[in-house]
């Protein structure tokens, strides 16, 4: 397997675009993730700008219908959430958008799901915010019918947050699987038990040693539910941000808010691939940059150097 990248774009704020331009700019990013040779484009899906991320009140930009336009706009990569919170959307009708969403696309959506975790936006919109457990509950009754949805013609289940009685699915997802699942999330106990059953993509942060260890986790989870655990792109946010040359490296860390650049490590294109390498050597097949530090087209465009790189190298994923 070559190495898996994606494209995360949870920062919908650029310096002097107007609202009206905002998709605009979007687009651009997208496509230059697409002809960097970069697999998968994704987008939060909140209401409001996270703290990690910005303030509340930054554009945040509905998750489902950037990605149906994304896909007029784009050919190739896929296109998904990073990830949808299970409390926002009755999970029947988020199999149908995600549905929809595979079918505008020609065979390209991801579901991205997790357990959701912001409770100002719950807050916010009205939204029911249950205690975490209840929370990873719906989420694997979720899971349950969005396969169902996915692969069944008229499936029926009745649980004890959600029931669908024959539900009807068409057209059906061009997948022949439906749109891949990518369960957000690194909790060990619920979480990536969850991914063992039925995730094809999983992603993580934080650094290597902070990471690696969930590999094993998930892997006794896949013996447990008897799934072989290969059948599950393992990709990481890396902390890389990739600097043109040795002279670069603290003015591309300078443009980055003071608060997120002790988590980072500047970078020139053959360090990062070395620096990736060690995930890819610990049994990760994928990394995920995203636009808080990859902002601009150049900067999508050196990301691609590096994919270049890595792919001529013939790195095992």
């Amino acid at each position: 397997m070559r190495p898996f990248f994606g494209y995360h774009m949870p920062s919908f704020t650029f310096a002097g675009v107007a609202d009206a331009d905002l998709f605009g700019r979007v687009v651009e990013m997208a496509q230059s993730a697409e002809a960097a040779g970069f697999d998968l484009v994704t987008v939060m899906d909140h209401f409001y700008q996270i703290g990690a991320v910005g303030s509340e009140d930054e554009p945040m930009l509905e998750a489902y219908t950037t990605l149906g336009a994304l896909a007029m706009k784009t050919d190739r990569v896929l296109l998904g959430t990073m990830v949808t919170g299970v409390t926002y959307r009755n999970p029947a009708m988020l199999a149908k958008i995600a549905t929809t969403l595979d079918v505008i696309s020609k065979g390209r959506a991801v579901l991205g799901i997790g357990a959701a975790w912001n409770e100002s936006e719950h807050d916010g919109y009205g939204f029911e915010f249950p205690p975490i457990g209840q929370r990873e509950d719906r989420l694997e009754e979720a899971l349950t019918i969005a396969r169902a949805m996915f692969s069944e013609e008229r499936p029926s289940f009745n649980g004890a947050y959600y029931r669908i009685a024959g539900a009807r699915n068409n057209p059906r997802p061009i997948q022949s699987r439906g749109p891949r699942i990518l369960v957000g999330g690194g909790g060990e106990k619920r979480t990536l038990k969850l991914a063992a059953k039925f995730a094809d993509i999983t992603n993580w942060f934080g650094g290597l040693e902070e990471a690696a260890p969930k590999l094993e986790v998930l892997n006794r989870h896949c013996e447990t539910v008897g799934r072989d655990p290969s059948e599950i792109l393992r990709t990481v946010s890396v902390p890389v941000v990739l600097a043109g040359s040795e002279r670069d490296k603290s003015a591309v860390l300078a443009a980055i808010p003071e608060e997120r650049r002790a988590a980072l490590i500047a970078a020139t294109v053959p360090e990062a691939a070395d620096i990736l390498g060690r995930y890819l050597d610990a049994g990760f097949g994928g990394f995920i940059f995203r636009n808080v530090t990859t902002r601009t087209p150049d900067a999508v465009a050196r990301v691609g150097e590096l994919i270049k790189l890595m792919r001529s190298q013939g790195i095992p994923a």
